[in-house]
């Protein structure tokens, strides 16, 4: 009876400290204690660009440009990819569409590819992939398995059989933050419903049902389109570009081309989803998400924290003191090779800036997340300024205009300054424009 007595008092002590601690410990608030402490570590490949304000558009004494606006913003810290994409990295995403495609289609046969339970026997649907099984591309079963990944017979150039780059489509979800924050489509409490309705992704205005109303669901067919290469320019010999240029381990340090801004986007999603994968897996907090850069992100970064300059370098000349061109872009008149190279060059080829970010002149030009509109530093925010929007395909061209930045190595000095503005078409592709990733911080500078 006296061990019973014991053990009950013993139990009501630990519920009753369990409880305190429950509600904030010795009555005081505390907070909560048991989330560990956690640091954000820099990203691989990628560099640091501090918080700060700025003017935004033209800052020299060019009487040309003193008509055009100007606008003082604040941005908040990012990260930001110190070079391009290249394609051996964008081959990384080209691959693992591949494999995941012919996993799922080898789970019809050898169901090993697959994970249709969970650890508990739970029946998973749709089933998962299961990465650890090891596809072996040379055997005759598995390559009939696999048939509809490959070109048909009747298409290949000299009986080669590859895998038709046509079948590789990413599919991806992104919630539309934007229309779920409209004070109309908020949450009825009330009524327990939403009242409001929503565009989905074909751009159909439909009533809002749930939370799920504001998932999106995207695809995009994401193989760079190499024929850019001839396309872009009328009697010019380019094929050893376009049969070479993305594949061939030659040219893996070059930064893609021929890839659109919805590609560009898609890439971001691929990058956050397998990072996110990694954490989730070791139990760790998920990051920011990868995305593409606002134009006043890039423009800020490309500055360097050199406020009123007119090229990532500082100063008003495209050579340096001995003469020497400072990035690639077209300098005289036909003369593509004054400056080091005749088209493209791998990244990194000239000095960094000040914020160690490489390439922000030349090269090749770089979408930006951010829509283009002539008057949009009228009414951007003076806060991490801000001006999406996702054309749907049967949009007018008009509304399709994305910001471009950087200029590129066909391009005139005028075009890569730190300040000049272009668009292009979002479901173009060029073989001069590529692009780079940011992701943002979580508030605190980075030490």
């Amino acid at each position: 009876m006296k061990k019973l007595l014991y053990f009950g008092i013993v139990l009501l002590s630990i519920l009753t400290f369990t409880s305190c601690n429950q509600s904030g410990g010795n009555g005081e608030l505390v907070g909560v204690q048991d989330r560990g402490k956690w640091s954000e570590s820099q990203p691989y490949g990628m560099v640091y660009v501090r918080r700060g304000s700025f003017n935004i558009g033209p800052s020299d004494q060019d009487p040309s440009k003193s008509m055009l606006p100007t606008k003082t913003v604040s941005q908040e810290a990012f990260w930001m990819d110190d070079t391009e994409i290249t394609n051996s990295e964008y081959r990384q995403f080209t691959n693992w569409v591949k494999d995941s495609i012919a996993r799922r289609m080898l789970g019809d046969q050898y169901p090993e590819f697959l994970i249709t339970e969970d650890r508990e026997g739970n029946p998973i649907d749709p089933p998962r992939i299961n990465w650890r099984e090891r596809i072996d591309w040379e055997d005759p079963d598995m390559q009939m398995a696999m048939q509809d990944l490959y070109i048909p017979e009747n298409e290949r150039f000299f009986g080669k059989k590859e895998i038709d780059t046509r079948k590789l489509l990413y599919e991806y979800w992104w919630i539309d933050i934007q229309q779920a924050a409209k004070r109309s489509n908020s949450y009825n409490f009330e009524n327990q419903r939403y009242e409001g309705n929503v565009y989905n992704a074909e751009g159909e205005l439909i009533p809002i049902e749930n939370r799920s109303s504001f998932i999106m669901q995207d695809e995009a067919y994401i193989y760079p389109d190499t024929l850019c290469w001839i396309r872009d320019f009328t009697y010019s010999f380019n094929e050893p570009w376009a049969t070479r240029y993305f594949w061939h381990p030659g040219f893996a340090e070059y930064p893609v081309v021929g890839v659109t801004w919805e590609q560009a986007r898609a890439f971001c999603s691929w990058r956050t989803k397998i990072q996110t994968t990694y954490l989730n897996s070791r139990g760790e907090p998920e990051l920011q998400a990868y995305r593409l850069p606002s134009e006043v992100e890039w423009e800020y970064a490309a500055r360097g924290g050199k406020t009123y300059s007119m090229y990532p370098w500082g100063g008003y000349y495209a050579r340096d003191e001995e003469g020497v061109f400072l990035a690639n872009f077209k300098p005289l008149r036909g003369n593509y090779v004054e400056d080091g190279g005749i088209g493209a060059m791998k990244v990194g080829s000239y000095e960094p800036n000040e914020y160690g970010l490489y390439d922000m002149s030349g090269n090749v030009a770089e979408w930006t997340e951010t829509a283009y509109d002539e008057a949009g530093y009228q009414y951007f925010s003076d806060i991490n300024p801000s001006f999406t929007y996702n054309a749907r395909p049967d949009d007018p061209p008009v509304m399709k205009r994305k910001v471009i930045r950087g200029g590129s190595w066909k391009d005139i000095a005028h075009y890569i300054q730190v300040s000049t503005r272009s668009y292009e078409y979002q479901d173009t592709t060029k073989s001069f424009i590529g692009f780079r990733c940011v992701r943002s911080t979580f508030g605190d500078e980075f030490n």
